[in-house]
């Protein structure tokens, strides 16, 4: 398998990515902060390597015999999936810090992405002819099956009518309502990433911000309107969480007065979620992580457009409406009302391992 990481972006070569794993036939996995270097729409596709993570990442990790690194750092970490031990690893990258820091490499090659994809995609060719390995169509298949089988579990959250509305909703509605060829989106820290990454497949270069080896609540609303001016002709979407918004949302203030027209899609669970663990007298005490709060009329009286939506039939005309007027220039911000983060904090985690 491949395991393709940021470098892959900085380099811009998504297309010698792609007909490189082609040829190979070979399964593809982006690392959070390389999410979006291979279309994951792609047959050969496996989704993003996070702590939270598609079913097919899971298992050709565990089954594959070789991984392939190209211009990742391989680093342990908690927003990475472990190689287990008895993997053959080639480490492409070029970066001589990242050669046997974490894992030791069979096959270390230091040298930048384009210079090693293009040399290696010549090397094969010239060594094995051009129609690559004859597994392909059997693999593409396999895929699919597994891919088909990961989204029927998932989807009774993806579609239910639950009231409140349960943020897998959302995040299947907005997937119905976007084209990914014309859009960027973004996750803020905690669930809004656990729960949007494994799930929202990017077509282009860029068409993701994946970002979160760090937790930093609120960075998410900054990234985005740096993305929307370096791409004014995309629709900009970030996925927070409520107390994200919390510690940032007074920047609506400035995309407003700039004309930044971002999309922010607000899950309000009324939570922080996730930090339980770690302040459990604080909650118990002082209710820390519980939150109250109405960023709808924050984010209005900024002067953004801004929508509190309380039932699932809502969310598609609200998104159709909030595109609308990010299309004509204004920002937008649409608040939806999910189920307690009191009962399901960690609940994304346990799901998609």
């Amino acid at each position: 398998m491949i395991w393709a990481g940021q470098g892959v972006l900085y380099a811009g070569v998504s297309e010698q990515l792609t007909a490189l794993a082609e040829y190979l036939a070979a399964p593809v996995m982006t690392t959070l902060l390389g999410k979006s270097a291979f279309n994951e729409r792609h047959p050969l596709a496996l989704g993003t390597g996070l702590h939270s993570r598609t079913t097919m990442v899971t298992d050709y990790i565990q089954e594959c015999d070789v991984v392939f690194a190209i211009d990742a750092s391989l680093t342990r970490t908690i927003f990475a999936p472990p190689i287990p031990l008895g993997k053959k690893i080639i480490h492409a990258t070029v970066d001589p810090n990242d050669i046997n820091k974490n894992y030791s490499a069979d096959v270390p090659i230091l040298g930048d992405a384009r210079l090693v994809l293009t040399q290696l995609l010549t090397e094969l060719r010239s060594q094995h002819g051009e129609s690559g390995r004859p597994e392909r169509a059997d693999l593409e298949a396999n895929l699919s099956s597994m891919r088909a089988r990961w989204l029927q579990r998932w989807t009774p959250k993806l579609t239910t009518d639950e009231v409140p509305i349960n943020p897998y909703r959302v995040i299947d509605d907005l997937i119905k309502t976007v084209d990914p060829q014309t859009t960027i989106v973004t996750h803020d820290s905690g669930s809004p990433r656990d729960e949007i990454v494994p799930l929202y497949e990017p077509a282009t270069p860029r068409g993701y911000l994946g970002w979160g080896h760090s937790t930093q609540l609120g960075f998410s609303l900054g990234a985005a309107m740096g993305a929307k001016l370096a791409a004014p002709e995309k629709l900009m979407v970030t996925f927070m969480g409520d107390a994200a918004f919390g510690m940032v949302g007074i920047d609506v203030e400035t995309a407003v007065r700039e004309q930044i027209s971002i999309l922010i899609l607000l899950v309000n669970n009324s939570a922080m979620g996730n930090y339980q663990m770690y302040i459990p007298k604080a909650t118990e005490r002082y209710g820390t992580m519980y939150l109250t709060d109405n960023y709808c009329d924050v984010a209005r009286s900024l002067g953004a457009f801004a929508e509190r939506i309380e039932q699932p039939a809502e969310i598609i005309p609200a998104l159709e409406r909030a595109i609308e007027q990010a299309r004509e220039g204004r920002p937008a911000s649409l608040e939806f009302i999910t189920r307690d983060g009191r009962f399901e904090e960690a609940a994304v985690v346990a799901g998609l391992l």
